[in-house]
């Protein structure tokens, strides 16, 4: 075979298409294995495609800002060694080929290890540690300098040079599988363009790609859903207490700093269990009441932008777990280092007004979801309390919870009785709780 297809990659589960950013090389050019082809963006993560071969661009078949499925050819490469009269093309290559899950043998000796993993490896890269025996685990340990922390061709030979112990046996779990999404909302009508003047002085900025898809999504969600939104105040002071008495331990027993949001996400994945309705989405005339609760959370992003990371399968997981979920995620967010997976399947959402010292907000639903929470600044008030010899006043941790609903499934008794369940969750936190 003398020319090798370059597919556009399926980069998550629920990923059918791409938009190509950026090309790195033009027809003719002459490429290495694990040079970088192309960049395509799903979503709001972008993603740097190398080559799994070696040889020239013989034909880039789709332009900058082009929409491609996946599975369908963007380039062809013209093998090394391959004259350009040779047409004969190599059937279904692709740049990255879907994984299937294997089990590791411990014996490095043994050839065809499939590497399995939730991070991009480039053909090359998995051939490198296949050859030398290295497992998924150990493949994942490896900090890679390319673009988003891929390991590239030079971090895994450096990484066998420093090598000092055979690969480990190492059973992959099973892989989640993520929620899947409704299907897509029909595209809304054409809105008329509104008119605005430019004075001397006004500086006129291009929105980015990420800003445009925020921007026609939240359009979208408002036309789509009728919004509604609730309010509660709940006393948070065991919370305040709690996390103040127990931050030093926790970090230092779990190597994780603890925040308040762990805990919150614990409420609302406990509520949502206990209020299926919310966990849900609408396709047409029908509602999803999903299985998995998924939570996402918004993350502000350095560029001004925002991005939410899933937390998948919230109820499942204890107190640790979720902290640790939601610090990497946060940080991968931040550093844009999250896969197309990692903003896949969410079925709830909850933004965090607070971190801005903002009160109170009436957030917009995250399509295809039926609600989104917003969590307000914790403030010290004063407070009724009631005691068995009559109320008196004290000083307490007050935060608003606001929940913003899709009024065509989600009513107010149920809207309302969620959220309030959210807030006794927290009021009822006990402060002697051990970590």
């Amino acid at each position: 075979m003398s020319t090798f297809e370059i597919l556009m990659p399926k980069m998550g589960e629920s990923v059918e298409e791409a938009t190509i950013t950026k090309w790195f090389v033009s027809e003719g050019d002459t490429i290495q294995e694990d040079d970088l082809l192309l960049e395509i963006a799903t979503d709001k993560v972008d993603s740097e495609i190398p080559s799994p071969v070696a040889g020239k661009v013989k034909e880039i078949k789709y332009n900058t800002d082009d929409v491609v499925p996946v599975g369908v050819p963007v380039a062809v490469i013209l093998l090394e060694g391959a004259g350009d009269g040779d047409e004969a093309p190599a059937a279904n290559q692709t740049a990255m080929p879907e994984e299937k899950v294997a089990p590791v043998t411990s014996d490095s000796n043994v050839k065809n290890i499939n590497i399995t993993s939730d991070r991009f490896f480039s053909p090359l890269v998995r051939s490198i540690a296949e050859s030398e025996g290295i497992s998924t685990r150990e493949l994942e340990t490896i900090s890679g300098k390319g673009k988003g922390g891929r390991v590239t061709k030079n971090d895994i030979l450096s990484y066998l040079e420093n090598r000092t112990s055979g690969a480990k046996a190492v059973t992959p779990a099973a892989p989640v599988k993520p929620v899947e999404s409704a299907p897509a909302q029909a595209a809304p009508k054409e809105q008329p363009k509104v008119h605005v003047s430019v004075s001397a002085g006004d500086d006129i900025v291009q929105m980015d790609r990420m800003r445009k898809l925020i921007a026609d999504h939240m359009v979208m969600s408002k036309q789509v859903s009728p919004h509604v939104t609730s309010v509660v105040e709940a006393d948070v002071t065991n919370l305040v207490l709690w996390r103040t008495k127990v931050k030093d331990a926790f970090q230092k027993k779990y190597g994780e700093k603890i925040t308040f949001m762990p805990v919150i996400t614990e409420a609302v994945a406990r509520a949502l269990r206990d209020f299926p309705g919310v966990n849900a989405s609408v396709d047409g005339d029908s509602i999803i009441y999903r299985k998995q609760v998924n939570v996402g959370m918004a993350v502000s992003l350095p560029t001004g932008n925002l991005i939410v990371p899933v937390i998948k399968q919230a109820d499942q997981k204890n107190l640790v777990g979720l902290t640790g979920d939601i610090n990497r995620l946060a940080n991968q967010a931040r550093e844009n280092k999250l896969s197309p997976d990692d903003i896949q399947g969410g079925t709830f959402t909850i933004t965090n007004f607070g971190s801005f010292k903002n009160i109170i907000g009436t957030p917009i639903i995250n399509q295809p979801q039926v609600a989104i929470l917003a969590v307000g600044a914790i403030e010290k008030k004063p407070a009724v309390i009631e005691t068995p010899t009559g109320d008196v006043i004290g000083i307490r941790h007050k935060m608003f919870l606001s929940l913003s609903y899709d009024h065509r499934v989600v009513d107010g008794a149920l809207g309302g009785s969620f959220l309030r369940r959210v807030a006794d969750y927290l009021e009822a936190l006990d402060i002697n709780r051990e970590i």
